[in-house]
């Protein structure tokens, strides 16, 4: 009786076989399912505007030496103190801010290494949107010489250009969005992502000025004329990137 069983099985297995196999081939040459996102579109756009610079930034310095370090950080200090003050009196109320840096005391030193003096330094910096005060400010500081100049962009006029040019350059990106999708043969599109990015395109300052150091009778002499000054053009620019879903 089991021999019998074990018969029909191994008849029943053997007659079943081929189809495992079919099955088992058909299933190995199925393609597999595309995971990546379908009906998808990367594209950007920018708008751009030239803006004059309107902050200028005058840095001047007065330098001294002696023998004493104690009297040339005076020596310095009553020079920095005179023109800060009159800095003050003139920056009151108006479109300009005065800050201080750079104050340094240095030993010199002789052939044979030792301390034969002190040098030192201080600085004051002169910056703001009302340029005509600023540059006949800045020639008229006692003890002071102007060692470069400067212009930028404000913080007010940036925000005030990058709004309308953000509106602008999200209008385009919709507007392009809308176009290709037609192209491809679709209706419409929902927005999937998307990034906005400003910036100054040709750098946040105009590379600054830099005076050549002047005697005392010649900066004396260049203090009788205001400082020509001209701030140029600065590029701004916003740039929309983003993928969108195109849709029938």
């Amino acid at each position: 009786m089991s021999s019998v069983l074990r018969t029909s099985s191994r008849a029943w297995l053997l007659a079943l076989l081929p189809a495992l196999l079919l099955g088992t081939a058909a299933q190995a040459q199925t393609p597999p399912i595309a995971s990546g996102p379908a009906h998808q579109l990367s594209l950007s756009a920018s708008a751009q505007t030239e803006v004059a610079r309107d902050q200028l930034a005058v840095m001047l310095q007065v330098t001294r030496e002696g023998s004493d370090a104690a009297q040339v950080q005076t020596a310095l200090k009553q020079v920095l103190d005179t023109a800060l003050n009159e800095a003050r009196r003139a920056a009151e109320g108006q479109q300009m801010t005065v800050r201080t840096s750079g104050f340094s005391i240095q030993p010199r030193h002789g052939r044979d290494g030792r301390i034969s003096g002190w040098s030192g330094s201080a600085g004051l910096t002169l910056e703001g949107r009302d340029a005509a005060r600023i540059a006949a400010l800045s020639g008229r500081l006692p003890g002071m010489t102007i060692v470069s100049t400067g212009y930028s962009l404000s913080r007010e006029a940036r925000e005030r250009h990058e709004s309308a040019l953000t509106e602008q350059a999200i209008r385009r990106f919709r507007e392009r969005a809308a176009e290709m999708s037609r192209h491809f043969g679709y209706g419409g599109y929902t927005v999937r992502e998307v990034t906005v990015q400003d910036a100054e395109v040709d750098g946040g300052m105009r590379p600054p000025m830099v005076m050549a150091r002047m005697s005392p009778s010649m900066a004396a002499a260049e203090a009788a004329a205001p400082l020509p000054t001209e701030g140029g053009q600065a590029t701004l620019g916003v740039t929309v990137q983003g993928t969108v879903t195109m849709t029938r």
